[in-house]
């Protein structure tokens, strides 16, 4: 680590209708109904029109890596374009963000814009989605591999692996390669 860096938080994930979007094939998505709820951990293929509707056809994380990895045609169930928003990396994160709970409220009418969290704040890291933002950039679609802990040299650091390798273990039991990074480069998102 430089000196002189200051660890800048990466971009929030903001919520985007897919409608008229011809770029969706491998976005991550949020699906549901206002008023009702949201998932996520979703991926996109490309659009479907059916009856002049529009279709997107919803794959669970693991089942896209696991397609595109081993080349081979999985279930995805056809979504109503209008129940699909892409989760995109915009803007700038709050640094004034509050805690509070009552300034946390969001509307039901669509999926809220998720702020990053610094990891070093976060309990709990195995499994969860991370980015590393390091003097180089951003790097995105990580998934944490152990707890906190300090390593040989005094650092404090998680170990990381990209989410291919993360849902390629829960297949295959193959365990992924991982990489050592300083808590303070790492934000939950």
């Amino acid at each position: 680590m430089t000196d002189d860096w200051v660890p800048v938080p990466p971009a929030p994930i903001v919520p985007t209708p897919a409608t008229g979007r011809a770029d969706l094939r491998g976005k991550r998505l949020l699906v549901g109904l206002p008023g009702i709820g949201w998932r996520g951990d979703l991926r996109a293929d490309e659009a479907v029109v059916q009856a002049s509707r529009t279709y997107i056809p919803v794959l669970t994380e693991q089942e896209w890596y696991r397609a595109e990895s081993e080349q081979t045609e999985v279930f995805a169930p056809l979504v109503p374009v209008e129940r699909v928003w892409v989760e995109v990396p915009t803007g700038r994160a709050d640094p004034d963000l509050d805690h509070d709970l009552f300034a946390r409220l969001v509307s039901l009418d669509t999926p809220s814009r998720r702020e990053p969290v610094p990891a070093r704040e976060v309990v709990n890291l195995s499994g969860r989605r991370v980015v590393r933002a390091d003097p180089q950039g951003e790097r995105r679609d990580l998934r944490a591999v152990t707890e906190v802990y300090q390593n040989n040299e005094g650092d404090i650091c998680v170990r990381v692996c990209a989410e291919l390798d993360w849902y390629r273990w829960g297949w295959t039991g193959a365990t992924p390669k991982t990489l050592e990074v300083p808590i303070y480069w790492l934000w939950v998102e």
